[in-house]
């Protein structure tokens, strides 16, 4: 499913910004951006997050930035500043007539002024809270969606009922039609209305060749006959709609239902002796597959 959501807070030092973003995936993928000296937070927020999402490609976003120098504790460092005296002290031996260091320039130089460091465990606590702020943003707005794709979900089981409603009542008579013409083609074709007995069925009485028909006819009617294909179906989705309304985790199991409903689907589509039949077929194919699509965003 997707989502997003941004949330800082303003800590101590600094102020720390998480960044949560999916986009849809069948599995949970989890992408991390993290600047190298906050690479140890990344168990922590995985942790977090695989405990609340459990399908899509997710990306995380950490930050840090720092209070500005007006703002936060500037100590000199006196190990650099004691290797720059010695350093200055060797050069002047050697040219008496060399400029000393003022201090401005002492100031700028790399490593003399040093920001009082962060507590790992402060930095962490604020990381922990900006995450739980984050994630509940998150999850609340995955969930909004899922309500939107729970109506559409809905809709189209209950187009998918109507039409196994229309349909079912047919089959009856699309099979006992067929039967009928099927019968009335083989025995004109065998000549079996004809009085008399010909040269290709003199070895068969007319009753025998009446039965035989019957066989042949019944056998294929058989064949056409979708009426278990519709009461699964109808079976599929009803099972459908009572894990939408359970809620939860539900992707996996649409998934697997959605496979179910597309074989019943195909198998009336080939059976179909009727256009009535091969319509619906159609438009039922056309319906989960829509919900398929859908049903892959859905955790």
């Amino acid at each position: 499913m997707t989502g997003y959501a941004v949330t800082s807070r303003e800590c101590a030092a600094g102020t720390v910004t998480i960044e949560l973003k999916s986009v849809n995936s069948r599995f949970l993928d989890l992408q991390f951006r993290l600047n190298d000296d906050l690479r140890a937070m990344e168990p922590l927020l995985r942790e977090a997050i695989m405990a609340r999402v459990a399908r899509g490609k997710v990306e995380c976003r950490l930050s840090y930035a720092r209070k500005s120098q007006g703002d936060s504790k500037l100590e000199a460092n006196e190990a650099v500043l004691t290797s720059l005296a010695a350093l200055e002290q060797s050069v002047r031996n050697r040219f008496a007539d060399a400029r000393p260091l003022s201090v401005s320039e002492l100031l700028r130089w790399p490593g003399v002024v040093a920001e009082s460091e962060i507590s790992q465990d402060s930095l962490q606590a604020d990381v922990q809270a900006t995450l739980t702020e984050t994630l509940e943003a998150f999850v609340g707005a995955r969930t909004r969606e899922g309500e939107v794709l729970k109506t559409m979900l809905y809709a189209r089981v209950t187009d998918i009922e109507k039409i196994v409603e229309q349909i079912t009542p047919l089959v009856p008579q699309i099979v006992a039609q067929f039967h009928q013409k099927a019968i009335e083609r083989m025995q004109d074709a065998l000549g079996v209305a004809t009085e008399g007995s010909s040269t290709n069925n003199a070895a068969m009485t007319k009753e025998e060749i009446q039965d035989r028909i019957r066989q042949e006819v019944t056998l294929y009617g058989i064949r056409i006959d979708v009426a278990e294909e519709l009461t699964r179906l109808s079976g599929h989705l009803k099972e459908t709609r009572a894990i939408i309304t359970k809620g939860g985790q539900v992707g996996k199991r649409l998934d697997f239902m959605m496979q179910e409903l597309n074989r019943e689907a195909n198998t009336v589509g080939s059976k179909a002796a009727m256009k009535e039949l091969s319509d619906a077929a159609m438009q039922m194919k056309l319906l989960i597959e829509q919900m398929r699509e859908q049903v892959q965003n859905l955790e």
